[in-house]
């Protein structure tokens, strides 16, 4: 199920974040340049390892989505706790489930190369569009990651080499009470890692839609608490 809506309250200013250090930056991998903007801690020390998240925002993955995403998701829970965080926007090969994947895994063995990542291991997070590139690069390279959280977002191709790639990460689910479509499918994909045995927390969120505002500011400590949940080998 794609979700192509472009996020009205993603466009926020992140300036409304007070934030330590932001940087934009673009790559270029396998003849595709990528956007991508790195939030580092208060007294970043290159020398020193921080855990760190690779997220996707919804809608069509632009940098105004990007921004939005940080103010509302990530930047405040990243500061306090000590984490980077990099947010990717689209490129011109597509979204990061369809052609837009191809800059993956040479990106990620950058950000090792630039950045000392704690364990040499990411969190992947996005929302809707986002959560559905998050499973896909998840499921793509497995080794990388110590969790996956869509919120929304599930495992578009959920063959079974590609499921069992998710065995050994932790899988966080979240989706909003009125948000049908998007609930059934996860509720069941969710039941299915289970009978795998696989360690996923799904999450219904109580009148909230496809935007999930019980995520935001505050409530995204739920999503660090996750993380950092993730990096101990998941809590039951």
């Amino acid at each position: 199920m794609k979700c192509l809506w472009t996020f009205g309250l993603g466009i926020v200013l992140a300036s409304q974040v007070v934030l330590a250090a932001t940087s934009l930056k673009h790559d270029e991998f396998s003849g595709v340049t990528l956007y991508y903007k790195v939030v580092t801690p208060k007294d970043y020390d290159p020398a020193k390892e921080y855990p760190t998240v690779i997220a996707f925002p919804g809608g069509a993955q632009t940098m105004p989505m990007v921004d939005g995403m940080l103010a509302r998701n990530l930047a405040l829970q990243a500061q306090k706790r000590g984490y980077i965080v990099v947010v990717c926007s689209a490129t011109a090969a597509g979204l990061f489930y369809e052609g837009g994947a191809v800059v993956f895994p040479a990106f990620l063995d950058k950000l090792l190369a630039d950045y000392k990542i704690r364990g040499r291991k990411f969190h992947i997070a996005g929302i809707s569009n986002g959560g559905l590139s998050s499973f896909h690069i998840a499921a793509s390279y497995p080794r990388y990651f110590y969790s996956v959280t869509g919120f929304p977002g599930y495992l578009l191709d959920a063959t079974d080499a590609r499921v069992a790639a998710l065995q050994g990460i932790c899988v966080n689910m979240h989706v909003g009470e009125l948000d049908q479509g998007w609930l059934d499918t996860m509720q069941k994909q969710s039941m299915m890692f289970r009978a795998k045995g696989m360690k996923v927390r799904f999450t219904i969120e109580r009148g909230q839609g496809h935007v999930m505002t019980t995520l935001e500011g505050a409530g995204a400590a739920r999503l660090f608490d996750q993380f950092d949940e993730a990096a101990r080998g998941c809590g039951k």
